[in-house]
């Protein structure tokens, strides 16, 4: 398998490149607008053709650059189905598997940061991957506080489909604001200091309550073009 972590700083948002060494079949997992042109070198350089763009969720921060990249390689995007996105190829669910030349990767329906939100576990020889979205940060969550997101919800999501899986289930979360990569599902059921170390759910929801975040500075632009897979009008 061909995996790269890639970072967009203006979002502290991750995108993940998965390639098939087999067929030399690619997907990326929340593009970001302002990168393409460094993914489709990056695809170039590895020899890689890119199938899909994979969405976890409607996002609030940053633009997708999935239309940019269908327009360019002929990917198909896949977004979750209860986005209700318009122009989307692939409606993801639960239970059906996203296939990349061997790879195989397993939607999980996690809503609570949004309603739509889906993580993507990836089980190969080295191990499993879990590319974990807005649902599960290192040390943290994403927040709660609109596009039908719900507390409760999360701390549901997170501990029966997340922290159900074994410990040393890699997590690869979809942003990052100190510099970290990567965590694992036993440390972030040990020590994370919202939803792991025995937190109950009232606990959780009080802690998100309190959290009086600002609207994030491109919610009026990305949710919209978002939800049409990234077309900007």
């Amino acid at each position: 398998m061909i995996f790269r972590q890639l970072f967009e700083p203006q979002s502290s948002a991750y995108t993940y490149l998965l390639g098939c060494e087999q067929s030399s079949e690619a997907a990326l997992i929340d593009p970001v607008l302002e990168t393409v042109e460094r993914d489709l070198q990056l695809l170039g350089e590895l020899g890689l053709a890119l199938n899909y763009t994979i969405e976890t969720h409607i996002h609030a921060d940053h633009v997708t650059g999935a239309s940019r990249l269908r327009e360019t390689t002929g990917c198909k995007c896949a977004v979750p189905e209860r986005s209700d996105a318009s122009h989307a190829d692939v409606l993801v669910r639960e239970g059906q598997t996203i296939r990349i030349g061997g790879l195989e990767l397993q939607p999980l329906h996690t809503p609570g940061h949004t309603d739509d939100h889906h993580a993507y576990l990836l089980e190969s020889a080295g191990g499993a991957r879990l590319f974990t979205g807005d649902a599960l940060l290192i040390d943290g969550c994403g927040r709660t506080d609109f596009q039908n997101g719900d507390a409760a919800t999360l701390y549901r999501s997170v501990h029966e489909k997340l922290f159900s899986l074994p410990d040393d289930t890699l997590v690869y979360p979809g942003h990052d604001y100190q510099q970290r990569h990567v965590s694992s599902i036993g440390q972030e059921r040990e020590r994370n200091p919202r939803l792991g170390g025995g937190r109950t759910s009232e606990e959780f929801v009080a802690i998100m309550a309190a959290l009086n975040l600002p609207r994030p500075k491109k919610m009026d632009i990305a949710v919209p073009a978002n939800r049409e897979c990234g077309q900007l009008h």
